[in-house]
């Protein structure tokens, strides 16, 4: 298990407001997921997304950022990307700032991983479509062992969540609800 970390997905304020009345439950899900972890020695890694003031990393040509170009609403500083404040790092635990959708892109992620010897990702966050869908694409393609917590992650498309926890992600990931994981921690 040492070479085991929980990924943290975008988890952060303006993601996670999207959420509106499910945000409460889904950050029960997170806390939860968390401890178990903590308890069980294994590393836990926050990624956010965030852009230098003006943003100027992205392209007039990257239709998903396009809006927040010349803004500052997605700034490193921003109250709109900082960890939300009921799942906020630990001491001694990363935070990883990305650039793109994927955990991987335009951030650190694989460096921090290889340098704490991790090889096995248990995945998490906001939205299964976007960030969870493309590091789990990415992380594969890196030959790292995933676990996707299927009710730990989320969608504001419940079909296009069901369809990739339970036909998408099967195919490179264990795919597992948080109860189900944290028993297996147990064991």
């Amino acid at each position: 298990m040492a070479s085991t970390a929980v990924v943290i997905m975008d988890v952060q304020n303006g993601i996670v407001q999207r959420l509106g009345e499910r945000a409460g439950t889904y950050l029960d899900s997170i806390v939860k997921i968390r401890a178990a972890a903590r308890t069980a020695g294994l590393a836990v890694i926050y990624v956010r997304v965030a852009f230098r003031d003006g943003a100027p990393e992205i392209s007039a040509k990257n239709q998903a950022f396009t809006a927040l170009a010349g803004t500052d609403g997605y700034s490193e500083e921003s109250y709109e990307t900082q960890i939300h404040d009921r799942v906020a790092p630990g001491e001694g635990e990363v935070v990883v700032t990305k650039r793109r959708v994927s955990a991987f892109s335009g951030s650190d992620l694989d460096v921090v991983l290889r340098a704490m010897d991790i090889d096995t990702l248990v995945l998490c966050g906001i939205s299964t479509s976007g960030v969870v869908l493309s590091t789990v694409r990415q992380a594969a393609d890196l030959d790292f062992k995933m676990i996707v917590l299927s009710d730990a992650c989320a969608d504001l498309d419940a079909e296009v969540h069901e369809v990739l926890v339970t036909k998408v992600f099967p195919r490179q990931a264990r795919v597992l609800d948080s109860d189900e994981w944290i028993a297996q921690l147990a064991n």
